[in-house]
């Protein structure tokens, strides 16, 4: 496993964001949903997609706080230009695959940095 140093972390914009959108995304490869997330003032909302359908509902989505990858450049995923990387983390084959979203324990404000 390659070593980082803490200023390559640093350089990683990890922030909170509340999902205010999501609807099913049937022209991207995988099974996806096109997501809508507000990161607050300063960040404001960006569009993602993300493949969590295995666990998730586009109405079970709205409110819930996710953690995503803010200064990767934009990336285009079919007809839908993706802004930010949303976190998840995937379970073992064993559990039923998929991905599960990587969110804060409690509420925080839209747009609080991870450190």
């Amino acid at each position: 496993m390659p070593v980082i140093t803490l200023a390559d972390f640093q350089r990683v914009d990890i922030r909170v964001g509340t999902i205010v959108s999501a609807e099913p995304f049937p022209e991207a490869r995988k099974p996806a949903y096109r997501l809508q997330i507000d990161f607050g003032p300063m960040i404001g909302l960006k569009k993602s997609s993300a493949q969590i359908t295995d666990y998730y509902s586009p109405e079970s989505l709205l409110g819930q706080q996710v953690l995503a990858v803010v200064n990767f450049p934009s990336r285009q995923i079919g007809p839908m230009l993706s802004e930010v990387l949303v976190l998840g983390l995937s379970k073992d084959e064993r559990d039923g695959g998929g991905i599960v979203l990587v969110a804060p324990g409690e509420d925080v404000s839209n747009g609080k940095r991870l450190h």
